[in-house]
């Protein structure tokens, strides 16, 4: 799985690159601050669409 989700010293969830530990950018704004729910739906759906993108082009998972 390329995303993650981690918890902030606030209690909010910031969602991340595992490759390269940097927040995510959907829609041009970082995924920081959210909370658990919002977190985990982005984190599902980023790694659902990378997924899919990696088998479009015939890389293994």
């Amino acid at each position: 799985m390329r995303y993650d989700k981690r918890r902030d010293p606030d209690g909010t969830w910031t969602v991340f690159d595992v490759f390269t530990g940097q927040p995510v950018s959907p829609d041009g704004w970082p995924a920081i601050g959210l909370n658990r729910e919002y977190a985990d739906d982005l984190v599902d759906l980023l790694n659902a669409e990378d997924l899919k993108r990696r088998v479009s082009y015939g890389r293994s998972i």
